[in-house]
């Protein structure tokens, strides 16, 4: 139990850390921000290039439950399929940290600016002694991203931006539990005073050698974030769809609620249910909750 504590303990601190060196600007201290601040939609809000700022959540979840953990993980490729059950526990630790950086400002003398951006998630069995602790699966999430600034008015809300991404994902690991994949993805942002929504939707570029050939049936063809902001609250709910009615049921959904404590920590309850969790469980459906400290929202 000195352990445990002692590595949440460590990962606050350097969360907290990173959050009051940025810059002097103190990103994580404000309000939420809008998408003209977080992307630096107008000029008022740039701030250079090689700047390290906020891109996804950033939380450490210390208990995280699921009904039904994916003990024997398999795939369509036969030799990418665990051959016998692995003793997960229900309970394992989740975190995740998630950062961008502008590159080029204003490429090829247009509004569009060219961003990369880099995520990784883990999912920890830290109380499963029988294991030695290990960690179940890290997702690896590299993308480069164009984004375009706009200002159109669709009456009950306003696009703000639009672009493309290149995105990899994979899990890092070797036969038979490796998994990854490359998408093409075009987004739309969308905002109105304390409502953001963001729509995404990706092609999936072939792969010779598929780990996963029905991973787009699973976690399906796109998502949809949508927040909302009430000073420092946030609700936010992200949903993924396979828009395929004869498989119904498909997709995910991840709900999350971010109460302020003190200064940049924050906590936050999520409840996810569906496919693709992670990586590795993006044909197995589980439902799961978990408690965390959260330092940085969408």
């Amino acid at each position: 139990m000195k352990f445990i504590f002692l590595f949440f303990a460590v990962n606050f601190v350097l969360f907290a850390a990173y959050a009051q060196e940025t810059t002097g600007k103190n990103l994580f201290l404000i309000p939420h921000q809008s998408m003209s601040e977080r992307w630096e939609l107008e000029h008022k809000y740039h701030r250079g290039i090689f700047n390290i700022t906020p891109y996804k959540p950033v939380f450490v979840t210390a208990g995280r439950r699921s009904d039904k953990p994916n003990i024997r993980p398999y795939s369509e490729n036969p030799m990418y399929s665990q051959p016998t059950d692995i003793k997960y526990n229900n309970y394992e630790a989740k975190f995740q940290f998630s950062l961008k950086t502008k590159v080029i400002y204003g490429m090829f003398g247009s509004k569009a600016d060219l961003w990369v951006g880099y995520t990784q998630k883990a999912h920890w069995q830290i109380y499963n002694t029988d294991l030695s602790r290990p960690f179940r699966e890290l997702n690896y999430e590299p993308e480069i991203i164009l984004n375009v600034p706009a200002k159109l008015d669709l009456g009950f809300i306003d696009l703000k931006m639009f672009g493309v991404i290149f995105n990899h994902q994979s899990n890092g690991r070797s036969l038979p539990l490796s998994r990854s994949w490359n998408r093409i993805i075009g987004y739309a942002g969308f905002e109105r005073k304390n409502v953001q929504v963001t729509l995404r939707g990706w092609h999936r570029l072939p792969d010779e050698d598929d780990e996963n050939p029905l991973v787009t049936s699973y976690i399906g063809h796109g998502e949809g974030v949508f927040v909302y902001n009430l000073g420092r609250h946030q609700v936010s709910a992200v949903a993924t769809s396979a828009f395929n009615l004869s498989q119904p049921g498909r997709g995910s959904l991840l709900l999350s609620y971010s109460l302020p404590i003190v200064n940049n920590f924050r906590l936050q309850a999520q409840f996810s249910t569906g496919y693709g969790e992670t990586l590795v469980d993006y044909n197995h459906a589980q439902t799961t909750f978990g408690i965390s400290a959260s330092l940085i929202e969408w």
